[in-house]
C-alpha cells in the first residue's frame, strides 16, 4: 500500500464496469420542462423520466439485479416539479458492461400523509419539488426508509411506493440546542414551515441547517432494528464546522433514541455520499470534495465504528479506499482522448459518489450521480456524465 498524509492509501483493483448511458429515459410524463437551457445540447422536456441521480442502491431478489435510487431530480425544488420520485430495478451484467433498467416504482401519497401542499395534489405522485430523496434502506419486514434533505425528514414507504405515514421530522440533541435558532428540529430552508415566507431570503435565514446539507445518508444495522441517518453539513450555528450529526432511530419504537455520534468530515468543504454497513458495528462513509475531472483531489470511502466509540463521540475513521487510485489491471478501461480516469491508472473523477454496496468482504459496489445532464467528470465539456457501476476489490474491507 502507498502511504500518503496520515494514512496509508490501501491497495485496490477494478474488478467490474458497467455503464447506463446518460440519456436513458423511462416511460412517463416529460420531465425537465423548467430546464430549457439544459447543458451538453440536452434540453428539456425531456420525452420521459431521465434514468440518472443515482444516490442509493441496495440488492434485488433477482442475483444481478439492483435498486437504485433517483435524487429529486434536476437539483432544486423549482426545476424537479415533474421529475416523478422513483427507484428503479437495474441488470447489472459486469461481463458486457452493461446496465439495463427492468422496471421502476413511485412514490405516492394517497392516504394524505404529507399535511402541506405537494405538486399532484390529485394523483398523490411524489416529485423532486416535494422531497429531495438521498437514501434509502429496505427493513425485515419489506417497507422502505428514505432519508431526505428538504426537511430534512425520514419517510417510510410500503414496497409499491405508497407512503405509511406522515414524514418523521429530525430532533437534536442537547448539546446543539445553542445552535438550532429556537427551532423545534433541524429544518433546511426548503422545510414546509417556512413555505408561508415571502422574502426569497427569509427561509435560509430562518433556518438551521443549510440547503441541501440533510441526509446524504442513511445506513441500517445488519440485525434490521436501527436507522442511522447521517447529515452533510453542520448546523449553521455550530462553531465546530468538521462534526457531523449521525443519530440512531428504533424501527420498532418508531422513534429517535437519543444516541448519536459525530462523523469528522475532514474538510468543511467536503460532502458526503453515502452510510452503509459492513457489519453491526462498522459503516462505510463516501466523503467526496466538490470538484470532478481533473480537479477532482478527494473521492474517498472510510469506515467507522460505532461500538468502540462513546456516545456523543467524534468517530475514528480509517481510509478503505480512494476512488481516484485504483488500477485496471484486468485492463477493463483504455485511454481515451478527452476522458479523465480511464486506463491503468484507473479514477472515479465525479463530482458526486452516492453509492456504495459491499459485495463481499472484499469487493465493493460504487456508483456516480451523474447529475443529468449537467455534470461532466468522465469527459469534461465533451459529454455528460453517464452512471457507471463499479467493483472494486479490496485486501480485506476489515
Amino acid at each position: 500500500m502507498v502511504v500518503t498524509g496520515k494514512q496509508a492509501t490501501p491497495a485496490v483493483t477494478l474488478e467490474g464496469r458497467a455503464v447506463l448511458p446518460a440519456d436513458t429515459i423511462a416511460p412517463g410524463p416529460p420531465a425537465g420542462q423548467a430546464e430549457e437551457d439544459g447543458a451538453f445540447g440536452r434540453k428539456g422536456p425531456f420525452p420521459g423520466q431521465p434514468v440518472q441521480g443515482f444516490s442509493a442502491v441496495l440488492p434485488a431478489e433477482t442475483p444481478g439485479h439492483y435498486l437504485v435510487m433517483s435524487d429529486n431530480g434536476f437539483g432544486a425544488k423549482d426545476n424537479s416539479a415533474d421529475y416523478h420520485l422513483r427507484w428503479y430495478e437495474v441488470a447489472v451484467d459486469f461481463a458486457d458492461g452493461t446496465v439495463t433498467v427492468v422496471d421502476n416504482t413511485e412514490l405516492r401519497d394517497p392516504h394524505h400523509f404529507v399535511l402541506w401542499p405537494i405538486v399532484n395534489e390529485e394523483s398523490r405522485i411524489l416529485t423532486g419539488a416535494d422531497f429531495d430523496l438521498e437514501s434509502f434502506r429496505l427493513a425485515p419486514d419489506g417497507t422502505f426508509w428514505f432519508g431526505e434533505e428538504f426537511g430534512p425528514f425520514l419517510l417510510h414507504v410500503a414496497a409499491d411506493g405508497t407512503l405509511l405515514a406522515p414524514p418523521i421530522s429530525t430532533p437534536y440533541p442537547k448539546e446543539l440546542a445553542p445552535f438550532v435558532r429556537n427551532l423545534p428540529a433541524i429544518q433546511s430552508p426548503e422545510h414546509p414551515n417556512f413555505l408561508h415566507l415571502s422574502d426569497p431570503d427569509a427561509p435560509a435565514a430562518a433556518a438551521n441547517l443549510p440547503s441541501s446539507r440533510g441526509f446524504e445518508g442513511m445506513a441500517i444495522n445488519t440485525s434490521g432494528t436501527m436507522l442511522y441517518p447521517l447529515l452533510e453539513g453542520a448546523l449553521l450555528d455550530d462553531p465546530v464546522r468538521t462534526r457531523l450529526l449521525i443519530q440512531e432511530f428504533d424501527l420498532e419504537a418508531n422513534a429517535y433514541t437519543g444516541n448519536f455520534w459525530y462523523y469528522p468530515i475532514s474538510d468543511p468543504e467536503h460532502a458526503i455520499g453515502d452510510m452503509t454497513a459492513i457489519n453491526e458495528c462498522e459503516y462505510l462513509v463516501i466523503e467526496r470534495d466538490t470538484h470532478d475531472g481533473e480537479q477532482a483531489t478527494f473521492k474517498r470511502v472510510f469506515a467507522v465504528n460505532l461500538c468502540q466509540a462513546s456516545l456523543g463521540a467524534l468517530l475514528a475513521k480509517r481510509l478503505v479506499v480512494d476512488l481516484l487510485k485504483i488500477a485496471d489491471e484486468k485492463g477493463l478501461t483504455t485511454p481515451e482522448a478527452g476522458a479523465v480516469g480511464l486506463g491503468p491508472e484507473f479514477s472515479f473523477p465525479f463530482v458526486t459518489i452516492e453509492s456504495v454496496y459491499p459485495v463481499d468482504e472484499q469487493t465493493l459496489l460504487v456508483i456516480n450521480d451523474n447529475n443529468y445532464p449537467f455534470s461532466s467528470g468522465r469527459r469534461p465539456d465533451l459529454a455528460p456524465d453517464d452512471s457507471e457501476f463499479i467493483l472494486v476489490r479490496l485486501t480485506d474491507l476489515r
